[in-house]
């Protein structure tokens, strides 16, 4: 793919041969050329307008106060790029590192719930521009039988008592979820993947990265998303702790979305343990995925059926 992104550097303004450096194959593909961060879309996931509406929104958050997001950067050809049918974005660098689960996560989980929820707030109030369109996250698309990141029936060392076993759990999830529903007070655009590689810690400084998944979803669901491969850490009760009282100093959480917020916790696992294994080329399944996750879920199933992950309600 460095043929295909050196192709693009002349719609940056950057000469044929600056240094390309890959950063990161996840979903997508990300690149360093010389002041610039650029994002090698994965063909057949987002189509043109839908990153075309991602964009919007990072754009329609600059400069907000308590809200630092990444810059996107237009090219020749705007925002969005395409070459041999392939799109490419790009945005302005930021210093920093990102957020590990070895570092004291329970000093930034604060500030994260206050990020959060002034994204929700722009969210709710935000005149969306026409065309805007971006994907559901929902019970038909992560649990159904189609779903945007695969089914967990496709989890690396899954056998049939594993099967049985997370068939009864999504079922009892679904229903609540359903129960739950997609009124406007409970579900709205959201970043939808506020785990920590998209979390840069400069200073005293956090910031939001890579709202390459922000779509249609619960707003507490952004919680569940930044406990993503930390779910069985012991620290997670704490760190839902402090995430509710950052929340709350912006915004207000209701009763119903704090008890939801185990069930969306076991929904994000289910939704990795099915991304994991249809992802098996990206870095994150390198450093996550093997049927070690997938029994972890399991594990995960069996407490969601006998108490509903009371141990996770803030």
């Amino acid at each position: 793919m460095s043929e295909l992104i050196a192709r693009a550097l002349p719609a940056y303004g950057l000469p044929g041969d600056t240094p390309l450096t890959l950063l990161n194959r996840s979903e997508n593909e990300t690149w360093r050329a010389g002041d610039l961060i650029l994002r090698l879309h994965r063909q057949g996931y987002h189509t043109k307008p839908e990153i075309a509406s991602e964009l919007a929104w990072l754009t329609a958050l600059q400069g907000l106060p308590g809200l630092a997001t990444t810059r996107p950067i237009p090219g020749a050809q705007g925002l969005v790029t395409e070459i041999d049918g392939r799109h490419i974005v790009a945005f302005a660098p930021l210093p920093g590192q990102e957020l590990q689960p070895r570092d004291d996560l329970a000093r930034w989980f604060a500030p994260l719930g206050e990020i959060t929820a002034r994204l929700h707030l722009h969210a709710r109030h935000w005149t969306r521009p026409q065309g805007f369109t971006r994907k559901r996250w929902d019970v038909e698309t992560i649990l159904g039988p189609h779903p945007h990141w695969g089914h967990w029936r496709q989890a690396q060392g899954l056998d049939d008592k594993g099967a049985a076993l997370l068939t009864r759990a999504t079922e009892v999830l679904a229903g609540t979820l359903s129960t739950y529903g997609t009124d406007p007070d409970t579900f709205g655009l959201i970043h939808a993947d506020l785990r920590l590689a998209n979390l840069m810690v400069h200073g005293e400084a956090l910031t939001a990265i890579d709202f390459d998944d922000c779509g249609f979803g619960w707003w507490a669901y952004d919680l569940a998303a930044a406990l993503s491969f930390i779910e069985t850490d012991p620290r997670l009760p704490g760190l839902i702790a402090a995430w509710v009282d950052g929340y709350t100093r912006v915004a207000a959480l209701r009763p119903e979305d704090r008890a939801m917020i185990p069930s969306l916790i076991f929904l994000r696992r289910v939704l990795l343990t099915a991304w994991l294994s249809t992802r098996a080329d990206s870095d994150t399944a390198d450093a996550f995925g093997g049927p070690a996750y997938t029994h972890g879920t399991l594990d995960l199933a069996e407490r969601y059926l006998a108490d509903g992950l009371c141990g996770f309600r803030p």
